[in-house]
């Protein structure tokens, strides 16, 4: 496989300027309801700032504010208040023409330093090969989820999202999950599997359901060459129709690359309605 890169942010002549065509291959959705995954609109911003600063991502967040859709082009501005030594500390506006679709606030930087340590270890789970492939939620078109290759380890995902079972004890889900272009892990594709928290959300309750992310952010703690990333999530909580959880990322010999959470406006399907419109569409 390649080594190619997972999603295709064009420059401009402004330095301080990118843009991102909104193509089937970066939406998620319903066939004929396909939006931007949210992952990928961080995704686009972080790539953004280190091709513009040059230095490497520490943290990014994302609110999301709107949705663009298939064929929308999403402006994305890069600024830099504060460059400092180490770290500037910049934002990214994205926008389809005057609408704005998500913002994302973010450090960029490196210092050398003696220490180097985790505590956070990676859930002993069976491999990625030994693990069936997480269900998608549209199996007629080739969207976002076609492009992945995300393995469930440990938790319930059905078709069509209908779990049964009831509520889970713990809220933990474990899934693998890997570009199938061959692309490489690096902070782009983190911030797109970071995205998949909330599609913990049907295990953890038990129910035919999913969210819309409201945000989205990443911490990173070290990068290194995997095939294989492995994400603990962990819903930790719902209420007043808001569900709140949290990931870590493994390369696959165990060391912590990246840690995320989110919260997420939750969406609960009827399991007879949702089965006869999957029918209908397949």
């Amino acid at each position: 496989m390649s080594k190619t890169s997972f999603i295709d942010l064009q420059s401009t002549h402004n330095p301080h300027r990118w843009y991102l065509n909104v193509e089937p291959s970066i939406c998620v959705g319903p066939p004929g309801q396909k939006f931007l995954f949210g992952g990928v609109g961080l995704a686009s911003a972080i790539t953004a700032l280190e091709q513009t600063t040059g230095r490497p991502c520490i943290w990014a967040t994302a609110q999301y504010l709107s949705f663009a859709n298939p064929p929308d082009i999403v402006d994305l501005d890069v600024r830099a208040p504060i460059v400092g030594k180490n770290i500037t500390q910049a934002r990214v506006l994205a926008h389809v023409k005057d609408r704005e679709i998500f913002t994302v606030n973010a450090a960029v930087g490196e210092r050398d330093s003696d220490q180097s340590h985790q505590w956070l270890t990676m859930p002993d789970v069976p491999p990625a090969d030994d693990c069936p492939p997480m269900p998608r939620f549209d199996e007629t078109t080739e969207d976002l989820h076609s492009r992945l290759d995300m393995r469930v380890a440990q938790g319930r995902y059905s078709a069509r999202r209908d779990v049964q079972g009831g509520r889970s004890e713990d809220g933990r889900v474990v899934l693998w999950g890997r570009a199938k272009n061959g692309a490489p892990v690096d902070s782009a594709l983190l911030a797109i599997i970071n995205d998949f928290v909330p599609s913990g959300t049907s295990h953890a309750l038990g129910l035919p359901a999913g969210a819309n992310s409201l945000d989205n952010t990443l911490r990173i703690r070290r990068i290194v060459e995997t095939e294989w990333v492995c994400c603990d999530i962990q819903i930790e909580g719902v209420h007043n129709g808001f569900v709140h959880g949290r990931i870590a990322m493994f390369a696959d010999d165990g060391t912590l690359m990246a840690t995320g959470s989110q919260s997420g406006i939750i969406r609960i399907f009827d399991p007879e309605a949702f089965r006869q419109r999957f029918k209908k569409d397949a």
